[in-house]
């Protein structure tokens, strides 16, 4: 593929991206809201849903990568997700308690399998000096298509309500899924070598120690939705909650680009170690700060935290597996980080719901400090 080609790929994905992200974070704002005090959930049953989400995104990363990489057909994946996630969105709007948000809930994450075989698209029509800013740019667009999602929940959501706004955040991804059927391309399966797929056998030590080390920091790492509830225990009304929401992914949008640029220029680890460091002044920051100016200000360093992670994994994954199990390898990554997130975000419910608010906060801060340890012992690749 030619630098035309690539630039016009990164462009369409990058606005597919940019409107998928735009329907769903209409709802990702008041969504903690609509389960807790619309339908009725706990914090542990708002763990469980939120968890078993995460779990689900792994599983069917961990498939489509696999399946991607064997039969080198990534693009459908894509396309079927996002329409998967426009589906469940209407599901949402039509459920009466939070026992009928599961099965749309598994089918919205279950979309999440286009995440793997994008990403392997992506990586393979980058080089190294630009990969990490390709992916920085990706994220980029995710996080400006929910500062935009935001916005409008936060300028029409009064009007709306739960369930209209539900319904209206299913038109983007549609759109989005529409834009990758039109407008990617891709190399016909029958030019290329099909390999039998990736098995943890093809990584280094390397790649199985970073695999542990982001086990460790995704037990920690629960839900956003407990950051928007805590900000609500602590004094901040329900129309300002979406704004705290639109703080951190604004600021996630801005920096997720620059953060991606200066892992290409000074080395992957780097970077992962300032994402490690953001989310433990974040943790830091909601155990000590309980006043409206401390709680915003740890919301910004939570979105320094996204900016600086999210690419750069992704960027250091596809380059600690063989390239041509890439598919497999960042689905492997993400179903290992998912499959945590279930009991990531039913610990710190029970936690929250057993102990106190802050409990959940003092043991993520504890993973945090053990992933970064070990990550000193992983040889990044030149």
């Amino acid at each position: 593929m030619n630098q035309s080609e690539t630039k016009k790929t990164i462009r369409v994905f990058g606005l597919a991206s940019f409107l998928n992200d735009f329907g769903s974070d209409m709802i990702y704002p008041i969504w903690p809201l609509f389960v807790t005090s619309v339908l009725g959930a706990d914090m542990a049953i708002l763990g469980l849903v939120d968890g078993l989400g995460e779990a689900i995104v792994s599983i069917s990363q961990a498939i489509s990568g696999y399946i991607s990489d064997k039969t080198k057909k990534r693009k459908i994946f894509v396309w079927i997700g996002y329409f998967m996630g426009s589906l469940s969105r209407i599901g949402y709007a039509l459920s009466g308690t939070w026992h009928y948000l599961i099965p749309f809930k598994i089918l919205d994450r279950a979309g999440k399998m286009r995440g793997a075989p994008r990403d392997a698209i992506i990586a393979d029509i980058s080089v190294q000096e630009n990969r990490g800013r390709n992916f920085g740019f990706l994220r980029s667009m995710d996080h400006l298509g929910a500062v935009f999602g935001i916005v409008f929940c936060i300028l029409f959501f009064k009007f709306l309500g739960y369930r209209n706004l539900f319904l209206i955040a299913a038109i983007p991804s549609l759109i989005g899924g529409l834009l990758i059927l039109v407008g990617i391309k891709e190399k016909k399966a029958e030019n290329i070598r099909i390999y039998k797929g990736f098995s943890f056998r093809h990584s280094d030590k390397n790649f199985k120690l970073f695999l542990v080390l982001s086990a460790f920091f995704a037990i920690g790492s629960f839900s956003y939705s407990f950051l928007l509830i805590f900000a609500k225990t602590f004094g901040f009304g329900i129309a300002f909650v979406p704004v705290l929401y639109l703080i951190f992914t604004l600021i996630a949008s801005v920096f997720s680009l620059p953060f991606g640029k200066l892992a290409d220029k000074i080395g992957r680890k780097k970077i992962l170690f300032l994402g490690y460091f953001f989310w433990g002044l974040t943790c830091i920051g909601f155990i000590f700060s309980h006043n409206h100016w401390g709680i915003i200000a740890t919301f910004i360093l939570y979105g320094l935290h996204k900016g600086a992670l999210e690419p750069v994994q992704k960027t250091f994954v596809s380059e600690l597996v063989p390239e041509k199990y890439r598919g497999g390898g960042l689905g492997g990554y993400q179903m290992t980080i998912g499959l945590c997130a279930l009991p990531a975000s039913l610990i710190a419910g029970i936690l929250w719901d057993k102990i106190n608010i802050f409990a959940p906060f003092y043991f993520s801060l504890g993973l945090t400090v053990l992933s970064v340890i070990m990550l000193l012992f992983i040889k990044e690749k030149k």
